[in-house]
């Protein structure tokens, strides 16, 4: 980890890119933000945008558009570059496409001398994430990719509507691939320490507002892009949140897309569990307690994502 000044480096100045930049900027998480992109035209201009807003943001930063040797010395690089997911298309069906790409950055990242740590947003995330740790050959620790910090946050904000409650006082969790695979841990859902399914248990529609809940969930980003293209601001916001649990140490538990090494009785597997965040990286994945039908929904997910990279292997 550098001893400099917080730098952060951002790879991809597309919807994800660009809101995860003016967040950073508004927020002055860092001193210095590199943006680096193939529309380089874009990266200098997005720049010198960001730069005359920095006066009214929380804190001093500079912003510029970079290339690969500004990651020297970078204490976080994100990914938010690759192909873009398409109309009725599954984050799996992104793999072979982005493989390639992010394989080729995080090659020319690690050229650089880079020694800090990876978030990845890319699209299938919990696969690119595996990927960039293999190239890069970086501890599992310092590649974290955002997994499923946005469906969690979908989650609470569907509860929260549903119970008249805001979204940050519901403790809830989206586990496993972000994607269709994925699950709710109902069984640890929580308003103010009383059980979710407790204040379920007496309506005669439970099984199906439960489902309705999930689906609403899980299927959000696809109505996002059907309208608008993509989605950008909520998994902006998730990626500053970690861009924050590490460059302030903040130890903090986030449902990221962490490497398992026996954790939830799977390994060598990336995917979206309750991890610990902080100036190390991903420090410590908690293994929340699963009912067993939970467990047998995370198994599955695990076995989609060993699957998928199976098909990719040949290409990292």
């Amino acid at each position: 980890m550098s001893e400099h000044a917080n730098k952060v480096v951002l790879i991809g100045d597309g919807a994800v890119g660009s809101s995860y930049a003016f967040s950073v900027v508004v927020q002055g998480v860092a001193d210095e933000l590199v943006i680096i992109d193939l529309a380089k035209d874009k990266t200098v201009a997005d720049a010198k945008d960001l730069n005359h807003g920095a006066p009214y943001g929380m804190s001093s930063i500079h912003v510029k558009a970079g290339d690969y040797v500004d990651c020297h010395d970078a204490d976080i690089v994100v990914l938010t570059a690759g192909a873009a997911q398409k109309q009725g298309e599954t984050r799996l069906q992104l793999v072979e496409r982005n493989t390639k790409i992010i394989k080729g950055i995080v090659s020319d990242v690690m050229a650089s001398g880079f020694d800090g740590i990876f978030i990845v947003a890319s699209n299938p995330v919990d696969i690119l994430t595996r990927v960039t740790q293999t190239v890069s050959g970086l501890p599992a620790s310092r590649v974290i990719g955002s997994g499923t910090i946005l469906d969690t946050a979908r989650f609470k904000y569907a509860l929260g509507q549903e119970f008249g409650v805001a979204p940050s006082s519901v403790e809830a969790m989206i586990m496993g691939e972000h994607g269709d695979s994925e699950l709710a841990v109902w069984s640890q859902a929580t308003i103010a320490g009383l059980p979710i399914e407790k204040l379920l248990e007496n309506d005669s529609k439970r099984t199906h507002l439960k489902q309705k809940l999930f689906e609403e969930t899980r299927d959000a980003a696809y109505e996002i892009i059907k309208v608008k293209g993509s989605t950008s601001y909520g998994i902006a916001m998730g990626l500053l949140e970690i861009t924050k649990a590490i460059l302030y140490n903040q130890n903090k538990v986030l449902m990221v897309s962490s490497k398992l090494n026996g954790a939830f009785g799977h390994d060598d597997v990336y995917i979206g569990v309750p991890t610990v965040v902080n100036r190390q990286g991903a420090a410590k994945v908690i293994e929340t307690p699963l009912a067993e039908a939970e467990q047998t929904q995370f198994d599955h997910s695990v076995q989609v994502l060993q699957d998928t990279f199976k098909d990719i292997k040949a290409l990292v």
